[in-house]
């Protein structure tokens, strides 16, 4: 009698990828082609990711599953070993979370499905002082992308003002984030406050075109910038992270100076390791 001949699984980065043809919806993508996209990316994504809690965006059940994709916040007994466990105090529990220390554990989320790498602003070894601010330009329906693009050098102006430098890259999806380091010398309640009033004077030297509140209603036509990234717990979508939308958009660190000419959608997976590439090809040429 003649058996059937399985193919072994492929591995990437020492991480053996089962199911590699299986295409996570929406994105259009593989699994395979996702793990390998996490392992080229790896020199660049591992300083933005190592270290700190995760919340990841699964699409559980592959292509065209009905479910979507599912938020987990805290491990799963079924996640990968090359993944660290941390415990961590919440409000009434304590939660375990996974946390990426090594190339092997990052292509172990493409291993898990996940589309989404969302990290908190604080890193394990001192989780109770956050060591960054971001700040999510959310456009409401009318905005263009100068209009976007102003608010992003808005906020740049006004962390200055404050004495910080600050950093921008896409979303995956229609804004952008600004990020601002911080020394490690103040506790959540005292960085989302200063997060907060930091958006408050922004809105107010120009209401027209900014807003504070989440409300839909007053969305239309202005930008909803987000301080609430900053509280303890929540996540901000990470650099280089795909996201689960058609095409699986990037999340891209870009240069102030180029950011007039960008257009989000064009940061696919192929473009974002030939744009890396190419950047460490003109550095190597300096």
């Amino acid at each position: 009698m003649e058996h059937a001949v399985t193919a072994e699984a492929p591995r990437v980065a020492g991480v053996r990828i089962s199911h590699p043809e299986r295409v996570l919806d929406p994105t259009g993508v593989t699994k395979l082609a996702l793990a390998r996209y996490y392992e080229g990316i790896a020199p660049w994504m591992l300083p933005h990711v190592v270290g700190r809690p995760l919340t990841l965006v699964r699409w559980a059940e592959g292509a065209q599953t009905e479910k979507g994709g599912v938020y987990l916040r805290h491990a799963r007994a079924w996640g990968p070993r090359a993944l660290t466990r941390v415990s961590i105090r919440e409000k009434t529990k304590v939660g375990e979370y996974l946390v990426v220390e090594s190339l092997e554990a990052l292509v172990s989320l493409a291993q898990m499905d996940i589309l989404e790498i969302h990290t908190w602003n604080a890193t394990i070894d001192d989780l109770e002082h956050p060591d960054r601010v971001v700040f999510d330009l959310d456009p409401g329906p009318g905005v263009g992308w100068d209009a976007i693009a102003n608010a992003a050098r808005h906020v740049r102006r006004a962390l200055e003002d404050e004495g910080l430098e600050s950093s921008v890259k896409t979303t995956g999806g229609k804004g952008l984030h600004v990020i601002a380091p911080l020394a490690r010398d103040r506790g959540w309640d005292e960085c989302l406050a200063f997060s907060r009033d930091v958006v408050r004077r922004i809105v107010r030297e120009d209401p027209a075109r900014y807003v504070l509140t989440m409300s839909k209603a007053a969305r239309p036509g202005r930008i909803f910038i987000d301080y609430l990234r900053n509280a303890r717990a929540n996540t901000s979508v990470a650099a280089y992270s795909t996201r689960a939308r058609p095409n699986a958009p990037v999340s891209m660190p870009i240069a102030w100076d180029e950011i007039d000419d960008v257009d989000p959608a064009a940061f696919t997976m192929d473009a974002v390791r030939k744009k890396t590439w190419a950047r460490k090809s003109k550095r190597s040429r300096r």
